[in-house]
C-alpha cells in the first residue's frame, strides 16, 4: 500500500512522465515498479483521470527506447564492459549467468517473453547486443513484446478496476503459465481456421514430391 502510495503521489504531481521516464530507466536497470505502475495507470484511465491510448503511447515509447539504449551499450560495450561496470547497472553475475541460461534455452524469443520473467526483462537487451544480434531481429521481438506487455499490464487495471489488484497479483504469479496457454489456444484457433489452407498445401507439397521423384526414376525404355 505503501507503493501505491507512493505511485498514486507520483501521477498526481508528473503525469504521464512517470510512466515514460520510470519505464525507460527501470530497463537501463534502475529499480522501479514498472507492472504495479502500468495496472495503477490503467486504473487511473478507468475512473477517466487519464487516457488509455495515451498510456499506451508513453508506455510502449519508455520501454522500447530503454531496451534500445541497453541494445547498443550491450552491443558497443561487450561483455568484459558488463562484467566490470555491470554493478553499476545492478548487472550481478548470478543475473547475467541466469540471462544467459535463459537465451540458450529459448533463444531470441526470450526477449519477446522475458517481459514477464523479473531479474530477466532488464537484462534481455543487454544481452541482445553483447552476441551482437541483428537489430531488425532485435527490434521485431522486443518492440512487439513490449506492445503485448504495456497493453496488457495497462489493460489490467482499465478493465477490471476497483479488483485491478487482485488480478494483477494473480497474472504475476501464473504470468508463463497464462502466456503459454494464450499462446497455444491461439496457434489451436489459427490450425482449426485455416485448417482448408494448410491441408491444401500439403496435399499439393505431396504430389509435387511424387512428381519430382517420378522425373528422378531412370527411364526404363530403351
Amino acid at each position: 500500500m505503501e507503493m501505491l502510495k507512493w505511485i498514486q503521489e507520483l501521477f498526481e504531481s508528473y503525469g504521464y512522465n512517470v510512466l515514460f521516464f520510470g519505464l525507460l530507466l527501470e530497463f537501463v536497470a534502475l529499480p522501479f515498479p514498472g507492472e504495479t505502475t502500468m495496472a495503477f495507470a490503467g486504473f487511473l484511465s478507468y475512473t477517466g483521470k487519464l487516457d488509455f491510448p495515451t498510456l499506451v503511447l508513453v508506455a510502449f515509447s519508455g520501454t522500447t527506447i530503454g531496451m534500445t539504449i541497453t541494445y547498443f551499450i550491450g552491443l558497443k560495450a561487450g561483455m568484459p564492459f558488463i562484467q566490470r561496470y555491470g554493478k553499476w547497472f545492478l548487472f550481478s553475475p548470478a543475473k547475467l549467468e541466469k540471462t544467459q541460461r535463459w537465451f540458450e534455452r529459448y533463444g531470441s524469443i526470450l526477449i519477446s517473453i522475458g517481459y514477464f520473467v523479473p531479474g530477466v526483462r532488464h537484462f534481455t537487451g543487454y544481452f541482445a547486443g553483447i552476441i551482437a544480434l541483428p537489430f531488425r531481429k532485435f527490434a521485431l521481438y522486443a518492440y512487439g513484446g513490449a506492445l503485448f506487455w504495456v497493453v496488457l499490464f495497462l489493460g489490467i487495471g482499465r478493465v477490471f478496476g476497483p479488483q485491478w489488484m487482485g488480478i494483477f497479483h494473480l497474472f504475476e504469479v501464473y504470468a508463463l503459465w497464462i502466456i503459454s496457454g494464450g499462446a497455444a489456444i491461439a496457434v489451436l484457433f489459427c490450425l482449426y481456421r485455416y485448417r482448408r489452407q494448410l491441408l491444401a498445401l500439403l496435399s499439393g507439397r505431396k504430389a509435387g514430391m511424387k512428381l519430382e521423384s517420378k522425373l528422378k526414376e531412370p527411364s526404363k525404355e530403351r
